[in-house]
């Protein structure tokens, strides 16, 4: 009689060994073994719940809301005299012929051939001022170039607009006493250039961070090697350091294109201080302005979802283009 093997224990069993001349002892995994293997994955769920929560079920009811539209009987008063009702690509079809909004992408695009290079040109080449040895303070440097960043939209937006006043601004009180011109920076193209100084203004530190950690990660040895061949500081920043960040840049060209297109808070934040700034100034200005001003929550929905294929596009083929590219410099 033959006693049960104890619950959770692990099982062996006898196998004969190659040779024939004896046995090797097998181990089987146990049940509490192989339960543990799915515990990182019980981890997952609060992240994974609250990812669904915030993220996947407001896109697909954005989604769901623009695939309909309200449909009002009579003069639209009384109980039923507003019905949702199913409109298809109805509300995509408006989107595409919507000249406000195109106008909008146009001006935001015209917005990011500001901003982007200016940006990430001023984050590359303090990037490089301070990753060279006769940097001085460097630390202290890097954060004054940063704090702006860590300056909230809203009131850097506010700050700057208050500087554009004239009627507030030390700026033209010192031109006004010199009897230079005074620039409006509220009226036409002026507008891109106030914009685009805020955004540079803010976002210049961030990347700097980012390609000044790319360049920190860089082997000293490199440095050296070069220096003994006779490079002086101005090659290595071209044949060394740029082409080693170059993949720290492309990300933050990406993250600036995105940027671009969400544009929000320094027109929103400066529409009050002039008359010359239109309610769709920029995509998400035009999205704000039809579901909250205009009521039109349907036709928001889909404009939000158009740009946001839009940008998944466009990032994607940038990113396959700069992909390929690399792949080729490396062969």
């Amino acid at each position: 009689m033959t006693s049960a093997p104890l619950k959770g224990a692990d099982l062996t069993e006898a196998a004969p060994l190659a040779d024939g001349t004896g046995t090797a002892q097998s181990v089987r995994p146990s049940r509490p073994r192989r339960r543990g293997r799915s515990a990182p994955y019980w981890f997952l769920v609060p992240t994974l719940t609250l990812f669904a929560a915030f993220t996947v079920v407001p896109i697909g009811y954005a989604i769901w809301l623009s695939l309909h539209k309200v449909q009002v009987k009579g003069i639209g008063l009384g109980k039923g005299a507003r019905q949702q009702v199913w409109n298809g690509i109805g509300n995509y079809t408006d989107v595409l012929h919507d000249s406000e909004f195109g106008h909008s992408i146009l001006r935001a695009f015209g917005y990011g051939l500001i901003v982007i290079p200016t940006m990430l040109g001023l984050a590359l080449l303090f990037a490089l001022m301070l990753d060279t040895p006769k940097a001085r303070s460097a630390p202290f440097a890097r954060l004054m170039i940063f704090l702006p960043y860590a300056v909230p939209g809203i009131i850097a937006a506010l700050m700057w607009g208050f500087l554009y006043l004239p009627d507030v601004s030390p700026f033209y009180y010192l031109l006004d006493k010199f009897g230079l011109p005074q620039p409006d920076l509220f009226d036409g193209g002026n507008l891109y250039l106030s914009f685009a100084n805020i955004a540079v203004w803010g976002g210049t530190g961030f990347n700097m961070i980012v390609i000044y950690t790319a360049l920190r990660a860089i082997p000293p040895d490199i440095y050296e090697a070069a220096r003994i061949d006779g490079a002086s500081d101005l090659k290595i920043a071209l044949r060394i350091k740029i082409p080693i960040v170059l993949p720290s840049l492309v990300l933050t060209f990406f993250f600036s294109v995105i940027a671009t297109l969400q544009v929000f808070t320094e027109p929103m934040a400066l529409k009050p201080l002039t008359n010359g700034l239109p309610s769709s100034w920029s995509p998400l200005m035009a999205i704000y302005d039809k579901a909250f001003l205009q009521s039109d929550i349907y036709g928001a929905s889909a404009t939000a979802v158009v740009l946001a294929l839009a940008t998944f596009v466009l990032s994607f083929t940038l990113l396959r283009i700069s992909d390929r590219y690399t792949r080729e410099d490396r062969a």
